[in-house]
Order: C-alpha cells, then sequence, then structure tokens
C-alpha cells in the first residue's frame, strides 16, 4: 500500500521503515500509528525481509505524539481515549512482537512516545548529540503505554528518576543506562548499523526468530523445573528442525549454509 507518514524499502534482506513526517519533527497521529503497526506485521511476515531498521527523516527522530492530534484527544470520552490508547498500544506490541531483529537508528532527538517505539526495537544506535526526554509529566500525563518497553530498555531505576522529573538525558547517557546499544558519532551512524544488520542477515532467520522469543520468555523467569524442561525443548526442537540441521552440517562440512545462497 501507500504510506502517507513512512517510507519504506527494502533491499539486500533488509526493510528500511522510515517516519517520514520531517516538518513535523515526526510526531505521530492516528495514521502514522496505523501505518506503524501495518507495517511491521506485513514486514515480519514477508519472507524476502531478514532486518527490519527503523529510522527517521529529517532532524528529529520523533517528538512524541503530534500537537493536532493531542487537542482532538483533549475533547474525547474516557472511552475514547481507551480506544486510541489502546491502537497505540497494539502498534508498539507489533513492533515489539515482530519475529525478524528490528534496530532504531536514532539520528536525532527523541522524546516521549518515540522513545517508546525506539524502545520497542531490539537493538538501538544512537548518535552522539541526540537528546532522549519522557516529557509526559510535564503536561500532566503519565508515558503510561510506552511504559513496558521503556522501563525493560533503560530498567527500573532510571524510569523511577526520568519518569518522575522529564528531564533530558543524552545518547551517552543512554548508552550507560543500556537503553542504547550502541552511541556513535553521527558520520558512523550509517556504517554501524550496517555493520549490525550484516550480522543479522548471515545468521538461521528461524534461529534469530526463535532467540529473540527466547528473550523475551526468559526473562524474569525463576529458574525452576519447569523453567528447564522448557529451555531443554526448545534446544531439542531447534536441533530437529531444517535449518538447524543444515547450520551444524555446513560447519561441519565447511561450507555456507543454505541461506546465505
Amino acid at each position: 500500500m501507500d504510506y502517507e507518514t513512512l517510507s519504506i524499502t527494502i533491499a539486500d534482506k533488509v526493510a528500511t521503515v522510515t517516519l517520514n513526517r520531517p516538518d513535523l519533527r515526526n510526531a505521530f497521529n492516528e495514521q502514522a500509528i496505523a501505518e506503524l503497526a501495518l507495517a511491521f506485521d506485513e514486514l515480519g511476515r514477508n519472507e524476502l525481509v531478514r532486518a527490519i531498521v527503523l529510522a527517521a527523516n529529517g532532524s528529529a527522530f520523533c517528538a512524541g505524539a503530534d500537537l493536532n492530534w493531542m487537542k482532538k484527544m483533549a475533547a474525547y470520552s474516557h472511552d475514547e481515549n481507551q480506544a486510541d490508547a489502546s491502537r497505540l498500544a497494539d502498534m508498539l506490541r507489533t513492533i515489539y512482537l515482530c519475529p525478524k531483529p528490528t534496530v532504531a537508528k536514532v539520528q536525532g532527538d527523541c522524546y516521549a512516545g518515540g522513545m517508546g517505539l525506539v524502545a520497542a526495537c531490539d537493538i538501538v544506535v544512537a548518535a552522539v548529540g541526540v537528546n532522549f526526554c519522557l516529557s509526559e509529566v510535564k503536561l500532566g500525563l503519565i508515558p503510561a503505554t510506552i511504559s513496558p518497553y521503556v522501563i525493560k530498555a533503560m530498567g527500573e531505576q532510571a524510569a523511577r528518576r526520568y519518569f518522575l522529573t522529564a528531564e533530558r538525558f543524552d545518547a551517552q547517557a543512554a548508552g550507560r543506562m543500556g537503553f542504547a546499544h550502541e552511541v556513535v558519532a553521527p558520520d558512523a551512524l550509517d556504517s554501524t548499523v550496517a555493520g549490525i544488520l550484516k550480522a543479522l542477515v548471515s545468521n538461521s532467520p528461524n534461529a534469530v526468530a526463535e532467540a529473540k522469543k527466547l528473550v523475551r520468555d526468559v526473562v524474569g523467569e525463576p529458574v525452576t523445573d519447569a523453567l528447564l524442561l522448557d529451555t531443554a525443548g526448545r534446544i531439542a526442537a531447534i536441533r530437529a528442525s531444517n535449518e538447524g540441521r543444515e547450520g551444524v552440517a555446513s560447519f561441519l562440512e565447511k561450507r555456507k549454509p543454505s541461506w546465505l545462497d
């Protein structure tokens, strides 16, 4: 379909979803939310795609909610607000649960809901000079819908501070708290992301999807007999899978696996 708020390209097994409202600092509204949900759902099911980059055009990555959208929400009833927030929640969950690995390439400032978009991705690369901010409490709001992803990404202690103060923090601080995996000079952003993508598309597509799910399912779980049985079952199943057998065989035979053809 034709997207109005996004630009989407696919090349060399990588899809790039680019926020494309630069004049509005890529702030999102109902349409952007719907288009992001659709894009990640479709790309997640596209067999030609091995990885997805979330990027942005312009000086900002995402300023959060569009002001005109916020004005409309101010007149909403409770039920209308509930439905509207649920659509945002569903979009973030679609990104988070996407079976393909996702990489956020953050070239500019990222505020409020934009931090939710980034936190829902698997890998985050941010440029030096980028600022982050959970600004909701300045407006009498809270970062509720994005909180499951942002707290996982930055940790509880950092969330206790930045949810409450709405202070800006820079990319280096984001790196120290674990919100960003890599913090690089702006002119190294493309090459750093390209290196990560090269690693991602070189790996078994099935194993990458299962490894992504493994992290989600195991994190925070106590080490019980049930968990041990579950993880043993996962490795047994993937050893017997087509790509599992092919991967081991190609390693032993010192050749490239079939997914690199």
